[in-house]
């Protein structure tokens, strides 16, 4: 094939995507929008696709390397940890009083640095980055190192720990770029190679197979209480410092971030785990224009993959293509569109989902307010219905990065009997505290009952929540009991102790 005619294809296909995108957006999703690429220009690290009159076909993986190697990066970062007598959490109940000095200034102690490594891809000529939560999180310093050995000072624009992203910045113009692939239309069987920065090696690229889509293996779970995982899974050698390192098909094009491994032993054993380029392209795009991610709930509690036939037979689950729904939560997205217990989901705007992690998926790449085609079985007959998703607190508006999410806590009102037996008017109940959140840099522990926030009484999570969000970055004092004990006690918290 001549190269003009290999470049007049390219061109028909970017106006043909270009065209489908516009008009998918205007008249299907109105308001659903990405963090676009200048499609008009090819970046210069994939001119080998057009040299020597080559076609697109993989006969070898040289021209997709040599198009990701440049626009694959190594970061680096260092994290101070402070030792101190805070550490490690000791029981709240030994101290007199229930307080520490040390929680109204911050720990004190030595510096003891950390160092990290992972990869990252570059997707735009300006600067911007998207790697994983877990290789930046917590850092005080991060720095990202290109093939050619350029190393810049990167900023951290935002993380997503629920889907394991993060996006950062550097201060360049021209840089090379990796341009978005489909991970709808990733196949199970393809070719694709997987670049990165492991075991402290420079860039090195690994070939495989995808051997499954839709993956769930329970690990984003260790850092959100909200974790969205529907990975493709190769047998593409990744191992550690592969994090946030690219899964490219063979045209080189991005179809996902690695992100973890199932071993034994900490290192590769035969299986990696990449989130779709599809969730990548949706949570960058909040993540840079709101700084936290839009994320859509259906409302929905569906039956989890491999349930015991026991549990099949007291739920009523049958053994077909979909995802049951055992519960649909009141006034909720699904509820709101007539979807009940016991409806079999088949597909979203017409593709399929056969578990619940494909369903959380599809599901990932929408905000709330976006509306969806739900296909579902109803005592065996099939119905279709348009469903607004809506937002975590049951609205469609935008979600800001507050305050009240830093804390990393799961929070219910007291209950009534719960609060006569302690002879309070009301109360709130930390029930779980994430080793990521500020709560976890104090002494509290999960049960407490918050009584008192700066003085002003609580009893309901929206009295919380208004109380922390007018305060800012500034400080709080959270008062409360531990039911079975006596006496109150008191954690200062400071909101911008990042």
């Amino acid at each position: 094939m001549k190269l003009k005619q290999v470049a007049g294809i390219v061109l028909i296909s970017a106006a043909t995507t270009l065209a489908s995108i516009w008009g998918y957006d205007h008249v299907n999703q109105k308001g659903t929008y990405f963090y676009s690429q200048d499609s008009s220009r090819v970046p210069a690290n994939y001119a080998k696709f057009f040299d020597n009159q080559k076609s697109a076909g993989p006969a070898d993986f040289v021209d997709a390397a040599s198009a990701a190697i440049p626009a694959t990066v190594h970061i680096k970062t260092k994290t101070v940890r402070t030792a101190s007598n805070n550490l490690p959490k000791k029981n709240p109940f030994s101290d007199l009083f229930g307080i520490d000095p040390n929680d109204f200034f911050g720990d004190r102690g030595r510096s003891m640095p950390e160092m990290g490594s992972g990869s990252g891809v570059i997707i735009s000529e300006d600067g911007y980055i998207v790697t994983n939560n877990h290789v930046v999180d917590g850092a005080d310093d991060v720095t990202v190192t290109l093939s050619n050995k350029k190393s810049f000072k990167a900023k951290v624009v935002a993380t997503d720990p629920s889907t394991d992203l993060a996006v950062v910045k550097v201060d360049a113009k021209g840089l090379p770029f990796l341009l978005y692939g489909n991970s709808d239309d990733v196949k199970v069987g393809q070719w694709v190679l997987a670049v990165g920065y492991p075991l402290s090696l420079e860039t090195t690229v690994t070939a495989g197979i995808v051997s499954a889509k839709g993956r769930s293996i329970d690990i984003n779970s260790r850092q959100s209480q909200t974790p969205v995982e529907s990975f493709i899974q190769t047998d593409a050698a990744v191992n550690p410092g592969n994090s946030g390192g690219p899964l490219i098909n063979p045209l080189g094009q991005l179809i996902g971030i690695n992100s973890a491994i199932a071993s034994p032993t900490g290192s590769y054993a035969g299986y990696s785990f990449t989130i779709p380029v599809n969730i990548v392209k949706k949570v960058v795009t909040d993540l840079i224009k709101y700084g936290t991610t839009q994320r859509a709930y259906l409302g929905i509690e569906y039956a989890r993959d491999n349930l015991s036939d026991e549990v099949k037979k007291q739920e009523g689950i049958k053994d077909d293509e979909g995802v049951y729904v055992m519960n649909v939560r009141e006034k909720g997205a699904a509820a709101k569109a007539g979807l009940q217990k016991g409806d079999l989901i088949t597909k979203l705007n017409g593709l399929p989902v056969n578990s619940g992690s494909e369903l959380v998926g599809q599901i990932a790449i929408y905000r709330p307010g976006d509306k969806i085609k739900i296909t579902y079985k109803r005592n065996g007959i099939e119905k279709e219905v348009m469903v607004t998703l809506m937002n975590n607190i049951g609205n469609m508006d935008l979600v800001k990065n507050s305050a009240f999410d830093k804390l990393g806590a799961e929070l219910q009102p007291l209950q009534k009997k719960d609060a006569a037996t302690l002879n309070v008017k009301g109360g709130i109940v930390v029930t779980s505290i994430s080793d990521k959140g500020l709560l976890s840099r104090t002494r509290m522990e999960e049960g407490f009952v918050i009584l008192k926030v700066n003085g002003q009484e609580v009893s309901t999570v929206e009295e919380f929540r208004r109380i922390v969000e007018q305060t800012g970055n500034g400080s709080l004092k959270l008062e409360g009991v531990y039911p079975g004990y006596d006496g109150s006690f008191t954690y200062p918290l400071k909101l911008n102790d990042e």
